[in-house]
């Protein structure tokens, strides 16, 4: 399989937002969002086998080799991208993480079928709003996939991004079929090659409509430069 990185940071997002957590960032995606934050996993990586990567994710979560069957410091592992369900390695890796009891999370552009992944993984999926440049990928068949321990989110850069994703989620009742759902606002790029949605404006939105789902902020991106990788 091809890595563009492996490291240890916080959770940034979701209902496990501010854990210890050790992600995996497979290399390779098939959209091009507007916002996207991760571009630089689009190409390149490096090649490594299941084997490497259980063992790269076992050292920096603090599990000693000296001693097998040792528990996790940080237990909780997330898949990421680019796209993982792009590449065939991800569903034996997810397998093997989960059988050395590690808490197994993937993030995926909900445009590829989860059905396939174990049902133990915790399914972050996203569901791309029309100003995304990536409307209607979304794979309907991941709603029956999904279970009350997944998680939907939306990335909002607009208020028609917001109405479309209020619409989707009562019409396809969201709340009653996962854990949570999601609504994050896009953080401005450094740079100046995208606008943000200020949080507080969203905030209003969801209040006054009465949704019942969580704001999403980008925690590791108040914590480090928003530009910085590998966090």
């Amino acid at each position: 399989m091809v890595i563009t990185e492996i490291f240890k940071s916080i959770q940034g997002e979701g209902t496990r937002a501010g854990l210890p957590c050790i992600f995996v960032r497979l290399t390779g995606c098939n959209l091009r969002c507007t916002w996207c934050d991760t571009a630089y996993a689009f190409h390149g990586g490096k090649k490594m086998n299941v084997e490497g990567v259980l063992a790269r994710v076992d050292e920096l979560a603090g599990r000693r080799e000296e001693m097998p069957g040792s528990q996790a410091a940080v237990p909780l592992v997330e898949l990421t991208g680019g796209e993982p369900l792009l590449q065939e390695e991800i569903y034996p890796l997810a397998e093997k993480l989960l059988a050395a009891k590690y808490t197994v999370m993937i993030e995926t552009s909900g445009e590829r079928f989860v059905g396939g992944l174990p049902r133990e993984v915790i399914k972050i999926v996203d569901v791309k709003c029309p100003d995304s440049g990536e409307p209607d990928t979304f794979e309907m068949r991941n709603l029956e996939a999904l279970s009350g321990n997944d998680e939907v989110k939306f990335v909002l850069s607009t208020r028609r991004d917001y109405e479309f994703a209020r619409s989707f989620t009562s019409q396809h009742g969201l709340a009653q079929r996962v854990k949570q759902v999601l609504f994050s606002p896009v953080f401005e790029d450094p740079q100046g090659k995208w606008p943000g949605l200020e949080p507080r404006m969203l905030v209003e939105w969801i209040l006054a409509d009465g949704l019942p789902v969580r704001l999403g902020l980008q925690l590791h991106k108040f914590v480090w430069d928003p530009a910085t990788k590998g966090v």
